[in-house]
């Protein structure tokens, strides 16, 4: 649905994309603060897959996903009197947790409007970081209408969950790490739901991935992105019918607009196969992953011709999963 008046998403303008210049002020804002996480290989995997497959882990990044980037950065840009007020979002869990821990270190208010029937050990998480938790609807109208509500009544500054440009650069900082951990690599692949990871990789690898192309894992059963760039133009109805419950956001202009500009390609992937390749990934790797991160090895197993014989950067965007 579009965003209403006074929604966070009304609020976002697509020209303030941030830039390479951005992604790396991240990264030096973020040093010291976030893991540099590894990269892992599988000799059974590149068999199955008939490609090369460097596993950027960012399950093992600090509050277990990707999002810790995003948010500490957001959180880190802060001047003081803005700081003083706190921070408010909306997340299904991984940008909560990883918001509420940047806010603790910095020694902030952190509120997070969380829909109801998210995940018990996600919740637990952000209560365990300090935050403050705020239920509403599960729906994406109702988190942002709630999140305003909050943002109103308390002074503190929204850090979107995708389409904040200090979110998104920060995000760009993971695959910065994997090109320059892994080498010249023929495309990186990463999930997308609100497309936060998807375009700050974007921006990553075209400044330094000698002309990778950069695609997106996306449920078929919440295909909003793809179906988004098949219209040109956002869409924003559908079905959230997918275990991927990190994947069932709704892309913002200012995603959907980068999305278009670095011609991002959309794979949809089925939930079964989702959930055979996280036990792959399970056996084959010893990591615990999402089915939301699992997502990217599923792509590439569901359609091996497309990818064999190439190198290929995946990110394995979280580990939150009970």
């Amino acid at each position: 649905m579009p965003a209403s008046i006074g929604s966070p998403l009304a609020n976002v303008d697509a020209a303030c994309a941030p830039t390479f210049a951005d992604v790396l002020a991240a990264a030096a804002r973020l040093a010291g603060r976030a893991h540099v996480t590894p990269v892992l290989r599988s000799r059974t995997l590149d068999a199955l897959g008939g490609a090369t497959l460097h596993f950027k882990c960012e399950n093992l990044q600090r509050a277990g996903a990707f999002k810790f980037r995003g948010a500490a950065n957001a959180v880190n840009a802060l001047t003081d009197a803005a700081a003083a007020h706190g921070v408010v979002t909306h997340s299904s869990g991984n940008h909560g947790a990883a918001l509420a821990l940047a806010a603790r270190e910095r020694g902030i208010p952190a509120h997070v409007v969380v829909p109801e029937g998210a995940i018990p050990a996600k919740l637990a998480a952000i209560q365990a970081y300090g935050a403050t938790l705020h239920y509403c609807a599960p729906t994406m109208a109702a988190r942002e209408e709630a999140c305003a509500r909050v943002q109103a009544a308390t002074g503190a500054t929204l850090v979107h969950p995708f389409a904040d440009p200090l979110v998104i650069a920060g995000q760009g900082t993971a695959a910065l790490e994997l090109l320059a951990q892994a080498g010249p690599l023929d495309a990186v692949l990463t999930p997308i739901g609100g497309g936060g990871l998807v375009c700050g990789t974007a921006l990553a690898v075209a400044a330094r991935g000698d002309g990778a192309r950069v695609l997106a894992a996306e449920p078929a059963g919440a295909d909003e992105a793809y179906r988004s760039l098949q219209a040109g133009h956002r869409v924003t109805d559908g079905p959230r019918d997918t275990i991927c419950d990190g994947l069932r956001g709704t892309i913002a202009d200012i995603n959907f607009a980068m999305l278009r500009a670095h011609g991002v390609g959309i794979l949809r992937v089925d939930d079964a196969a989702t959930r055979a390749a996280q036990a792959l990934i399970a056996e084959r790797l010893k990591l615990v992953v999402e089915p939301s991160s699992a997502i990217v090895l599923a792509a590439v197993l569901g359609d091996p011709a497309r990818f064999a014989g190439m190198r290929l950067g995946l990110i394995l965007s979280g580990g939150n999963v009970a």
